[in-house]
């Protein structure tokens, strides 16, 4: 396999080039989370019940999690500019089946489709180790990575404004008018890389990890209504881990893997990205259940009976504090050292979603915890970023970069139909989910963040782009790794 040099193209400013792929990552981001605050609507206006409901954001999270390595690898092998442009025009038509959608089964398809637009990720991150000069390339991953989470959190402070003026199909419409902006804005400004990368798509590990991802979601989703113990879950659960087994295996021996995971075994390498998992699983679990939290009536034991704007609200301070933190996390980096900042911001994420557990009976305490689950989720996405760019050579800097993003998204798809698998395994007589089904599921959240903490203590307190394994030989592509035998 070989690559063409990039070469950095002078016509178009890369402060330009920037503002374009932020406003991509932006709409990309606000699709993640634009719908979890109306989802007890949609669960009304589309005749179906809690748990099939949040499907509407696992389906988006489970393709985003399998279209990105894929499209990150042909963006690689035939221009990243074209493949942007192409995902952002599929992203959009999308969010048109989105707006037009009237049953559960359409609306999941529509969200799927717009999942798509999760290569939008890895192809930035390429885009700018093409084109941008080589010291702004970290700062420029770890904003955008930062964008990643502030988009997230501005949807949920979006959604009930857009759903109070107009109505829940504009929460399709508008993304569906943003993403063809920055299709368009792609296509006109964002310079092409002459950078190509020689090799093929793993279809075979595609779809060995799309399906390992399905069985193991589905296991965990229906497991409240089938039992943990019947054969269906223990079937799924079984083929889960033979067909990532399988998938491991594949990538292992291809020449063109989807996710290098012989550039994983590089010990600041894999830590960085089991925290980013576990962070993963946190995070996003929150974007989708925090909302139908507050909406909940005192009756029921939780909630304030809040409006889909005033939720929003509620949550606002999670995203100032996540952009905050995203633009103060350089300084602190460069002050005490990425790990640091890392187990650090884990450890405040973890007591964050303990304070949503067990304090939640004011407003205030539950605004306490978004401001300082922002913190901790801004300062670990920015200083995740940071340790991956220097514990990999240069030319894999959008790889490895765009690899860990993707198993942050993994982790939320996976973490998503966990704790809705918790919140809807014992309902009220009117259909609302029990107190106790969110405080288990927080508390849960609180322990993955926990642990994330841990795996970040074990990252290396000073990766080089050298220190790796004596059986790992890194080609010159930016996306694989050989086993040497």
């Amino acid at each position: 396999m070989n690559e063409t040099p990039p070469q950095k193209n002078a016509a178009v400013p890369y402060q330009l080039t920037y503002l374009v792929l932020a406003l991509a990552i932006t709409a990309y981001s606000l699709l993640q989370s634009l719908v979890a605050p109306v989802l007890p609507l949609l669960e009304q206006d589309l005749h179906t019940d809690r748990n099939t409901v949040t499907w509407i954001l696992t389906a988006y999270l489970l393709a985003a999690a399998v279209a990105t390595p894929i499209l990150g690898r042909i963006g690689d092998m035939i221009g990243k500019k074209k493949v942007l442009t192409a995902v952002l025009a599929i992203a959009c038509i999308g969010s048109i089946l989105g707006a037009l959608a009237s049953s559960i089964t359409l609306m999941i398809v529509a969200r799927a489709i717009q999942g798509i637009a999760g290569g939008v990720i890895p192809l930035a991150f390429g885009i700018v180790r093409d084109e941008f000069p080589r010291d702004k390339v970290t700062g420029a991953v770890g904003v955008i990575s930062a964008l990643i989470g502030v988009g997230g959190g501005l949807g949920l402070l979006l959604g009930g404004p857009i759903v109070d003026r107009l109505n829940a199909h504009w929460l399709f419409w508008i993304p569906a008018i943003a993403i063809a902006v920055a299709a368009i804005a792609t296509h006109l400004i964002v310079p092409e890389s002459p950078a190509r990368t020689s090799g093929r798509v793993s279809w075979i590990a595609a779809v060995l990890l799309s399906s390992w991802l399905i069985a193991l979601l589905v296991a965990i989703s229906e497991a409240p209504k089938w039992g943990w113990a019947s054969s269906s879950v223990l079937g799924l659960l079984v083929a889960a881990a033979i067909l990532a087994a399988l998938w491991m295996r594949c990538e292992l021996r291809s020449d063109s893997p989807l996710i290098d995971m012989a550039m994983m075994r590089i010990p600041a390498v894999w830590t960085t990205n089991l925290a980013a998992l576990l962070i993963g699983i946190a995070m996003y679990s929150i974007f989708a259940f925090v909302p139908a939290f507050l909406q909940g009536t005192p009756e029921a034991g939780y909630g304030f009976n809040s409006s889909i704007t005033e939720s929003g609200l509620i949550v606002l301070p999670l995203s100032v504090a996540f952009l905050l933190a995203g633009i103060g996390s350089g300084p602190l980096a460069h002050r005490f050292g990425a790990k640091v900042v890392l187990v650090g911001s884990s450890v405040v994420a973890s007591a964050s979603l303990l304070i949503l557990a067990f304090a939640h009976s004011a407003i205030w305490q539950v605004m306490l915890s978004m401001l300082l689950m922002g913190a901790g989720f801004g300062l670990a996405f920015s200083s995740m970023s940071g340790i991956i760019v220097h514990a990999v050579p240069s030319h894999q800097t959008g790889s490895a970069s765009g690899t860990n993003a993707n198993i942050r998204t993994i982790g939320g798809a996976i973490g998503s139909a966990m704790m809705a698998s918790i919140v809807t395994a014992h309902l009220l007589p009117d259909g609302l989910p029990t107190e106790s089904g969110y405080t288990t599921g927080f508390a849960i959240l609180a322990i993955a963040s926990a642990i994330g903490a841990a795996a970040a203590l074990l990252i290396p307190s000073k990766p080089t782009p050298i220190t790796i394994p004596s059986d790992i030989q890194l080609t010159d592509t930016p996306n694989t790794a050989t086993i040497s035998n």
